[in-house]
């Protein structure tokens, strides 16, 4: 077991990779092929995962869960993804809760984590991003205003929401208090989270939005959404900091899905070049094939490194955000960068289907843009951590 900076950077699940291992066999690359092509919602996936327990991993026992550590969670998600399959339709659910779980009440606990942990409710949908505010959270125009009988009232629109269709519930970011009223940009935001089982007939309306991978990602409208007094997770204008809480989180399990993507990729190309052979050898014998798998190789274990490293200080309580946006951005340069050496090594036979790397380079190409960019992360860790002036 490893150790940095005086925490264990934890321990492997073997087990808890093995049986992760038996649900993917049960999905196998023609499976997600099919779905790639017609853009639909991995519903037998999602459910086998969530019968297993696994997509709820994080919520305590108290409530229904496993009541693991978010190294775990972080493992489930990697290993899905190192054996072709994408986590992307249900990884949300492991994150958004936590927001309950870290932030809400008792009773909303109660209410919310012990259905979500037995598969009866999903919470897979995420309302942040709108179109006219991007990353520069703080100037999103959703507007929440309570009423007198101590509901909420909310109009305004969210973008890239993925899988809204798809859940139950939606956990929503929205402005309570003008931003020319408050002292600080980040102030006056609040949580909800909304039945999305009721609001779709009372003002919510989806509509999807057609993009390069299958995300089932889609636009919400809310057109004077009733919400009732016990939605507002947590006290009201201290959203932003209850999302930052979880954004943490996000990072570091998505950073597992981009090294179990980058494994994926030197894998299949490594086993493709000991077999292709041209001009009677093994193209794995050159080295303008091998340096670049050995150098993807490289990228892709310093960058578990710090995954796990981001996931030890989550996991131990302290402050993780530098870690958490280096793990997110190096993972995620690694994916790509091991995409590309895969793609290279397959050549031609990269761009066809039934190879599945083209859906795979896909895919892990997202996550060099969301949920957070690379210049994002550079700048944070520029201006953040090393204290260099804030760029205009």
């Amino acid at each position: 077991m490893s150790e940095a900076g005086g925490f264990e950077l934890g321990e492997d699940w073997a087990e808890l990779r093995a049986g992760v291992a038996r649900i993917a066999e049960r999905f196998p690359a023609p499976y997600w092929r099919e779905l790639d092509r017609a853009g639909a919602y991995p519903a037998d996936f999602v459910n086998a995962l969530t019968e297993a327990g696994y997509l709820a991993a994080l919520i305590p026992e108290t409530y229904g869960g496993s009541g693991l550590p978010l190294r775990a969670a972080a493992v489930i998600l990697e290993t899905l993804h190192a054996l072709g399959g994408s986590a992307a339709a249900c990884h949300a659910q492991m994150y958004t809760m936590g927001t309950v779980l870290r932030h809400g009440s008792e009773d909303q606990k109660r209410r919310w984590l012990p259905a979500i942990a037995a598969g009866e409710l999903r919470l897979q949908a995420f309302g942040v991003t709108e179109p006219g505010a991007g990353s520069d959270t703080a100037r999103i125009a959703t507007r929440a205003v309570r009423e007198a009988d101590g509901g909420w009232r909310v109009r305004g629109q969210k973008i890239w929401t993925s899988r809204a269709l798809h859940s139950d519930l939606m956990l929503l970011l929205a402005r309570t208090t003008p931003l020319d009223e408050v002292a600080r940009r980040g102030d006056g935001l609040s949580v909800f989270l909304v039945d999305l089982r009721e609001a779709r007939d009372a003002g919510v309306s989806i509509q999807p939005v057609e993009t390069m991978i299958n995300h089932n990602t889609t636009q919400v409208f809310f057109d004077d959404v009733r919400l009732p007094a016990e939605a507002l997770i947590g006290e009201a204008g201290r959203g932003f900091r209850y999302i930052l809480d979880g954004m943490n989180a996000e990072r570091i399990l998505i950073a597992g899905e981009s090294l179990g993507d980058a494994r994926w990729f030197i894998e299949q190309a490594v086993a493709y070049a000991g077999e292709r052979r041209v001009f009677d050898r093994a193209i794995g014998a050159n080295q303008g094939i091998q340096f670049p798998l050995a150098k993807a190789y490289a990228e892709t274990e310093a960058a578990d490194l710090m995954a796990r490293k981001a996931a030890a200080l989550f996991d131990a309580g302290e402050a993780c955000g530098p870690a958490a946006n280096m793990a997110k951005y190096l993972t995620g340069e690694a994916a790509w960068n091991a995409g590309e050496a895969c793609m290279q090594t397959f050549g031609g036979f990269a761009f066809a289907r039934d190879y599945d790397i083209e859906r795979k380079w896909r895919e892990a190409r997202l996550y060099r843009t969301a949920p957070v960019s690379p210049n994002l992360i550079l700048a944070y860790l520029a201006q953040k951590v090393l204290g260099l002036p804030r760029s205009y």
